[in-house]
């Protein structure tokens, strides 16, 4: 429409070397702009956010974590040819998109050790080349519990060493920055429960026992705490609920709430208690806040974003508002960038974007 009404002004007002240019100007205008509409918009409450960036752009794409020295991402995504999750590395630019995994079964929860040329994650592949079912979702919203999920350690040609044979589900495995320690969540014991276990899958070590979901835990980077999300059920029909999904090795995740304790498993304490989805718990590199997804801003529990607490509890801060989900928050070790999932720029329903970010505390 702009176009339609500038440009016989111009040719009665201005000579055609002018015109010529001017052309090329408002070209450049329409060009610019719809440049710009693909950037992810910069909410101006999200003050702590600088120079957001998109990295990943089509399909469902999650749980992006740095490398130790900051120069890499490890993360999960369902695109083409694969139907479901498996595991990819890329540089903190975007570029040099390469997988991991298998190509088979699916995947989970990639980490990477302090050299950066090996990796930890979940796979779901010596049950199968094929994706497992999806969960029933006549029971609600419900996550799956694969029983298949088995954790293994990779380098970057993809030679597996397999670090857990328990029968039921592991998972969820992050490791200590000097590498010794991979702490991860276990239905070994009849419950989901937080295990840590050496690098080559020795010296296993049970860390939770409290009846319920105890799990996504991580390392702080200087390896002496843990920090991870729970459920644990308080009525006899809460543990009727949790007990007959997780037999069918299910669990619903529309509550749970922030926890920490040292990386022996000693002086467990909860953080948040509001009653909400509080997930993906991750400590700042200070050691004094952590940084966190929930949907307690939202009455109908549908939309989640990320927010900071001191780690005694106060000082819960919101920090995104620019997407219906922002989840899987870490910060890089230096506390300079921030890389977590979002829907925000999304074409499609389902779609999740990894985004980068400077990170201003």
């Amino acid at each position: 429409m702009l176009t339609r009404t500038i440009l016989p002004i111009m040719k009665c007002l201005l000579p055609s070397l002018v015109l010529t240019g001017l052309l090329i100007a408002v070209s450049y205008f329409f060009v610019r702009a719809e440049e710009l509409a693909t950037r992810p918009s910069e909410e101006a409450r999200e003050t702590h956010l600088q120079n957001l960036k998109q990295l990943t752009f089509g399909g469902q794409n999650a749980e992006a974590y740095f490398s130790l020295d900051g120069g890499k991402i490890i993360f999960q995504s369902t695109r083409p040819p694969f139907e479901c999750d498996q595991i990819f590395s890329m540089n903190v630019d975007g570029s040099d998109v390469r997988l991991l995994s298998t190509g088979k079964g699916r995947t989970t929860c990639g980490f990477f050790f302090p050299d950066g040329k090996r990796f930890i994650y979940a796979s779901t592949h010596l049950a199968g080349d094929a994706c497992p079912p999806s969960p029933d979702r006549s029971k609600g919203y419900v996550w799956p519990i694969y029983p298949a999920y088995e954790i293994f350690s990779a380098d970057l040609d993809s030679k597996l060493t397999r670090l857990t044979k328990s029968p039921g589900y592991d998972a969820e495995g992050t490791i200590s920055s000097d590498g010794k320690k991979i702490v991860f969540t276990s239905l070994r014991s009849g419950d989901l429960d937080i295990y840590t276990m050496n690098a080559d899958g020795s010296g296993i070590k049970r860390l939770t026992s409290e009846k319920g979901y105890d799990g996504g835990p991580f390392f702080s980077w200087d390896g002496q705490t843990i920090v991870y999300r729970a459920y644990h059920p308080k009525t006899k029909d809460e543990l009727k609920e949790y007990e007959s999904l997780l037999k069918q090795n299910l669990i619903k995740p529309t509550r749970a709430e922030i926890f920490m304790m040292s990386a022996e498993g000693a002086n467990k304490r909860q953080i948040t208690n509001n009653g909400a989805a509080n997930w993906a718990p991750f400590l700042v590199p200070n050691n004094r806040q952590i940084i966190f997804s929930s949907n307690l801003h939202d009455p109908e529990r549908t939309s989640f974003s990320l927010y900071l607490v001191n780690v005694d509890g106060t000082g819960l801060e919101r920090i995104t508002y620019g997407a219906r989900f922002d989840s899987f928050p870490m910060l890089s070790r230096d506390g300079k960038k921030l890389v977590f999932a979002s829907t925000r720029n999304a074409k499609e329903p389902r779609e999740f974007n990894i985004f980068i970010a400077d990170w201003a505390p």
